[in-house]
């Protein structure tokens, strides 16, 4: 691991990318434009989907809110939340979300010593403060997929996919895709370049845990740039074009399994 982060490494990160993502918003001419990455989906659906967000999270922070029992209800839950959008106005969304991300922030900021935890999409138990690593999320990977359907430039440092990272393996074996993964037994050594991260996927018939007490042994290691590592579990960037451009390396006695990882998983 590289070390803890505390909740204002992750409010910082939230504020800061948050509003990242609204400059790429708000300077795109044309809100109607479709994302490759998200079919069905344009701009103005992905910034309402988005703006949403900030209060969503707060309110399950609270224990109250809405969230999915299941991961594979996700695409339902989102596709409803953006057919009921209050408006589709670039600028009054753009308020929302900074208004909300402004009152989350600082109601994280202030928790107490005990940091509660909330609910979560797959009916997950998760830290409110380290929640906001896939918040964070939210504004990176949809950042992305704005700024390719427009040829923008985007960027994010290698710590917040740290962060976007560890949110995400809280809520990762609720993701995991019962069809794909049916009967799958399978140990994958992960390791992130450039720092000392690592993850244990442990898959029994089907089942993933992370980080096991009481592991076995690998039987796939995977070497990956942690960019690449946040685009493939999202489903934006293909394992063997990461393998090919050299942003992905796999060995031991299976390395024919990490390409097929990603497989595994109910798209994000």
């Amino acid at each position: 691991m590289t070390g803890m982060f505390s909740r204002f490494d992750y409010t910082d990160a939230a504020l800061t990318t948050g509003e990242r993502f609204l400059k790429l918003v708000e300077g795109v001419d044309e809100p109607e434009t479709r994302l490759p990455d998200m079919p069905g989906w344009t701009l103005v659906d992905c910034l309402g989907h988005v703006a949403l967000a900030p209060a969503r999270f707060l309110a399950l922070a609270r224990g109250e809110g809405e969230w999915c029992r299941q991961a594979i209800d996700v695409p339902d839950f989102n596709a409803k939340q953006i057919a009921n959008l209050p408006t589709r106005d670039v600028s009054v969304l753009a308020r929302q979300l900074r208004e909300g991300l402004d009152i989350l922030v600082d109601t994280v900021s202030h928790f107490n010593a005990q940091v509660p935890k909330m609910r979560f999409d797959g009916d997950r138990l998760i830290r409110a403060d380290a929640a906001l690593g896939i918040l964070i999320g939210e504004f990176v990977v949809h950042g992305h997929d704005i700024a390719r359907a427009v040829g923008a430039r985007w960027w994010v440092e290698p710590d917040v996919v740290l962060m976007i990272i560890r949110g995400r393996q809280q809520v990762l074996p609720s993701w995991v895709d019962p069809t794909a993964a049916a009967g799958h037994d399978g140990t994958y050594d992960i390791r992130l370049r450039g720092c000392s991260e690592r993850y244990l996927y442990e898959f029994t018939d089907g089942e993933l845990t992370i980080n096991p007490d009481d592991p076995r042994r690998a039987e796939v290691h995977v070497s990956v740039d942690p960019a690449a590592a946040l685009l493939i579990g999202y489903g934006r960037l293909s394992p063997t074009w990461a393998a090919l451009t050299g942003r992905a390396f796999a060995w031991g006695s299976k390395p024919w399994l990490a390409p097929r990882l990603a497989q595994k998983f109910l798209p994000a």
